[in-house]
């Protein structure tokens, strides 16, 4: 692909944002997202409790994109009516990676002091959630009261939040927050089994596992994502010692090759005996840690797998079974995770199959989803019947993503930052934690 046909591929990208976005505007503005069949605005916490969901997980996503219009109007919308003092229980996983990310990815593309002051007021209404007996944190924190819920979780809203409160704490000099969350998650490593897995859900309270089902699925998938970046991004040498221990437990007991490639199953934590051989959409994170862990020949493997598990519909099922290479759940969220795996693997070999398989999600995206007024995600992908959603991962990952897979490298200077589960980009430092 000449550089001529990259460009025109990241401005038909551009344009596709302008076209959700646009939706988004017209019938959902100042509402968290929007319904796209319905065109009808949607509120995660119900009416009157907007946190502007959309906006916030778009504006670096339009900052990087260069298109200024769009960015600006977010991010008055933002500055003029971003209000955390709501009395509802947030899920402190989802508001961590898509509002906290974003609002410190911003003010570091922007310098705009008052995304800063956001992420400030929403840290400190975070903290509450930490004050469990083990110090992991429970699932729903009041942002008015400080009252906590929820004492079943999982590592991966455990053990992703290190990322953006360490950050928060390099920004604002409040150590606290790092401290918080790094306990957090040295918590839940102590708690792996004595062959080096996690289970699928713990209660974090009494620090017993309640499912012991290990993978790197969905509910697990992002607590090894964090180990690896936040050791990069903080230099953080016990992270790296606790990624590399569970790396080796990951290859020993989850990788699985099969004739139609590698793939990465289920297993009991504490046997390592296979249980499930499902693979799916969120799955499809994995071979972008492995490139950045240095393991290029399995990201690859488990890329081809993953582009395998795309094509079996035209687009990709949220869940496969690889050994009958058969869908198991139907529906497409909108997911980015395979688009960001083509991104590193393309940064990381320049090899132009990946701008193939980029073009491929780019038109299967643009054939499927794409709606009079926005996109939608599929109810089923065999079908291709659609569903009234859009998250604002779309805006903030799926088109971030293609994006950067396209535009000019000096776009983003991919090894000066780390991004967040949510691909909020963070400015890496040789500050040491």
């Amino acid at each position: 692909m000449s550089d001529a046909e990259k460009a025109e591929m990241a401005e038909r990208v551009r344009g596709e944002a302008l076209h959700a976005w646009n939706g988004y505007k017209k019938y959902a503005w100042g509402h968290d997202a929007l319904k796209p069949l319905s065109q009808k605005p949607f509120d995660w916490y119900g009416e009157g409790h907007s946190l502007l969901m959309t906006p916030v997980d778009a504006l670096d996503t339009f900052t990087l994109m260069g298109l200024k219009t769009q960015a600006d109007e977010a991010r008055q919308l933002i500055d003029t009516r971003l209000n955390f003092d709501h009395d509802i229980y947030v899920k402190d996983f989802e508001i961590t990676i898509r509002l906290l990310g974003s609002l410190i990815s911003s003010y570091e593309l922007t310098g705009d002091n008052r995304l800063l002051e956001l992420a400030d007021d929403l840290g400190r209404r975070m903290m509450p959630m930490f004050d469990s007996p083990t110090g992991m944190p429970y699932e729903y924190v009041n942002l008015h009261t400080g009252a906590v819920r929820g004492t079943r979780s999982n590592p991966a809203e455990i053990g992703s939040l290190l990322i953006e409160y360490g950050m928060l704490a390099r920004h604002t000099g409040k150590q606290a927050y790092y401290d918080k969350a790094k306990r957090a998650v040295v918590e839940l490593y102590k708690r792996r089994s004595p062959i080096g897995l996690v289970g699928s859900e713990i209660d974090v309270e009494t620090g017993k596992w309640t499912n012991p089902t290990a993978g790197i699925m969905g509910g697990i998938d992002s607590y090894y994502e964090y180990l690896l970046k936040a050791s990069i991004l903080f230099g953080d040498k016990d992270c790296a010692r606790m990624w590399q221990e569970s790396a080796r437990a990951i290859d020993k007991y989850l990788s699985d090759e099969q004739p139609s490639g590698l793939w990465y199953g289920q297993a009991d934590m504490n046997s390592g005996q296979r249980t499930h051989t499902y693979y799916g959409a969120l799955d499809a994170f994995f071979p972008a840690v492995l490139a950045l862990g240095d393991d290029l020949h399995r990201a690859e493997q488990l890329q081809e797998s993953s582009f395998r598990m795309w094509n079996a519909a035209g687009i990709e099922p949220e869940q496969f079974d690889y050994v009958k290479m058969q869908i198991t759940s139907p529906n497409y969220e909108l997911r980015p995770e395979i688009i960001e795996s083509t991104y590193y693997l393309y940064h990381y070999t320049h090899d132009p199959r990946y701008l193939a398989m980029g073009v491929t999600y780019f038109n299967g995206l643009v054939k499927y989803c794409r709606t009079g007024d926005a996109y939608a995600a599929l109810a089923d992908v065999r079908t291709k019947q659609k569903s009234d959603s859009m998250e604002s991962f779309f805006f903030a990952e799926t088109l971030k993503y293609l994006y950067l897979l396209f535009a000019p490298e000096s776009t983003l200077d991919f090894n000066s930052v780390i991004f967040n589960t949510e691909a909020h980009p963070m400015k890496r430092s040789l500050e040491l934690q």
